[in-house]
């Protein structure tokens, strides 16, 4: 019987991890990812030392000055208020950097940090901040960094730990809730630390913001044992879900207030990416089949309006009708949640145009028009964003593939050679003059420089699973976190469920496995699973008389039909 974990991510880490290659066992492969490794720790530190020296305790490094910005308010591009004279920042670079530490191996200077943030950070300062930044920078780093803190390792000395982070995160915790007192229970954008929701605070916010809170309230709540952090965001998160439109679609900005929406076109990037990520995400964490059934739904949805080939644009939610042709930067963790998924092939294909991408201008810029195959006219930075690192990370974790390594080497070598200055590594204003800004965002710490480290070593992950937050802070898979399974997932139900006639007919998200292990072998006269949703038509030369014998197309998830000629098709689509 299965230890109260769910069937998909057993399956998926069975295949992540036992899928080697023969780059695995290449004597050159090893030393390249070795040499890589220690290229990317260099990376590291030299962010990491010039906050220190230039920036700390305040919130993010100025490469190009040698100065430091306190962004914690400033996140969403608003600046700080009403702060006193004496205030110093909140260390976010440093709370970013924690679990970075701890996977390049470095616990001296872990327990440093943690002793001083332990001494030091407060957050009882009257500054208007950013509830979906704050909590997924600011929270979740704090209650990665205490369960890393208090695992088997011994990390820290004896007595040195004594839950203060977790004390820190619930603080910051209790402040958040006011923030989900309206009339839908969906949260303000931004809430004063001190003095909860100001005065003609503004209502709109974005689906991302009402709905990716849930793995760093719901891990807070698991740790303290009270249930109002988890409670507040999934009551949000239902809400959320209970406003897409018949198509299972969402848009990008809602009023939290009247809960309309206010914003009707989405995709998958800025504004509603990490929704999807969560849902996932969530239920591997705990295991909560509602979390699955969500994102069943929502991917199947994604898969039918917003992708056209390898990529995706945005549509209506309301139609499905396209409204925007681009790509942005954001969209590059797409390929990584497929990966989890199980759709190799779906994330692979999207990846690799990505790096077409990055080859042209040398990095990714933020938006790419797709119909115009050029730059958007005013968003041409790339400020060291993580996401196609992270899928690049995932992808070579599901395949072995060493093509993925030399993706990664590319990355590496783009970053050095355009991004790093004396100071640190300074974003990029225009990818076409290669200007830059004088910015090194935390993410830099918290997710670029750890996905790099990891596609070139995962030995932090051998003797655990991680669902990593979408700021890159690792949670670790727990066994009395889980929700009890249904009786037809348990292990010893499988033969009695997975008869031959039956997974014909079903798809792999319909049952909850890997399209690309376990489906491989339920072959439908000679057809093979293709993708998540995908079910072969039940002949393989595609003739039928009727609809039953069509299944659902691999590539964009919609029903195939029976013609008037005798062949499954998407006839209703052309």
């Amino acid at each position: 019987m299965l230890p109260r974990k769910s069937v998909t991510w057993v399956l998926l880490f069975l295949f992540i991890f036992f899928n080697l290659s023969t780059s695995q066992s290449d004597p050159r492969w090893a030393a390249k990812k070795r040499r890589l490794r220690n290229k990317v720790r260099t990376m590291f530190y030299h962010a990491y030392d010039n906050y220190m020296i230039h920036a700390f305790p305040h919130d993010e490094l100025k490469p190009l000055s040698k100065s430091f910005t306190d962004s914690l308010s400033e996140l969403g591009n608003l600046k700080l208020e009403h702060l006193p004279q004496d205030y110093n920042g909140s260390a976010l670079t440093l709370i970013e950097s924690l679990s970075s530490l701890v996977i390049m191996g470095n616990n001296t200077e872990f327990e440093s940090a943690v002793g001083w943030l332990s001494e030091n950070l407060t957050f009882d300062v009257d500054a208007r901040v950013n509830l979906f930044e704050c909590n997924i920078r600011v929270l979740g780093g704090l209650v990665s960094a205490h369960l890393l803190a208090t695992d088997s390792t011994d990390r820290l000395g004896q007595g040195v730990y004594k839950n203060q982070l977790l004390t820190l995160a619930e603080d910051l915790g209790k402040r958040f809730l006011p923030a989900f007192n309206t009339p839908t229970g969906l949260p303000y954008a931004w809430i004063n630390l001190k003095y909860g929701v100001v005065e003609n605070e503004t209502t709109e916010t974005s689906t991302s913001g009402c709905g990716s809170l849930i793995l760093e309230m719901g891990a807070l709540s698991r740790l303290t044992g009270d249930p109002k952090y988890e409670s507040a965001a999934l009551r949000s998160l239902r809400k959320l879900w209970s406003m897409r439109s018949s198509l299972n679609l969402l848009g990008t900005t809602l009023d939290v207030s009247t809960g309309d929406w206010i914003e009707y076109s989405s995709g998958i990037g800025a504004g509603v990416d990490s929704f999807y990520e969560y849902l996932y995400k969530a239920h591997i964490l705990f295991g909560k089949e509602e979390f699955w059934r969500m994102f069943h739904s929502a991917y199947i949805a994604v898969q039918k309006y917003f992708r056209h080939g390898p990529w995706y644009h945005e549509a209506d939610m309301r139609t499905g009708k396209a409204t925007y042709w681009q790509l942005t930067s954001l969209q590059a963790f797409w390929p990584g949640l497929q990966v989890l998924v199980g759709d190799i092939a779906a994330a692979n294909s999207s990846h690799r145009e990505f790096f077409y991408v990055w080859n042209k201008f040398g990095v990714l810029p933020e938006r790419y028009l797709l119909d115009h195959q050029m730059l958007h006219p005013t968003e041409k930075y790339y400020p060291l964003r993580p996401e196609f690192a992270e899928s690049t990370f995932y992808l070579y974790q599901a395949t072995k593939d060493p093509w993925y390594i030399e993706v990664g080497e590319s990355i590496v070598n783009s970053l050095n050679l355009y991004t790093k200055v004396e100071g640190g590594f300074a974003s990029i204003r225009d990818v076409t003059t290669m200007q830059l800004e004088d910015h090194q965002h935390s993410f830099f710490l918290a997710e670029t420089c750890k996905y790099l480290y990891l596609l070139f070593d995962d030995s932090f992950l051998v003797e655990q699973n991680y669902v990593f937050t979408t700021e890159g802070h690792p949670l670790p898979v727990l066994s009395s976190w889980q929700d009890r399974l249904p009786d037809t997932y348990i292990h010893s139900n499988w033969t009695s469920l997975k008869t031959e006639k039956e997974a014909r007919r079903t798809s792999a998200m319909s049952k909850q496995v890997c399209p690309s292990t376990t489906l491989n072998s339920w072959e439908c006269a000679g057809q093979q699973i293709e993708s998540a949703c995908h079910i072969p038509d039940v002949h393989s030369d595609h003739r039928c008389l009727t609809d039953e014998e069509c299944g659902v197309d691999s590539t964009n998830c919609r029903r195939r039909s029976c013609s008037m000629a005798g062949y499954c098709g998407l006839w209703l689509f052309i």
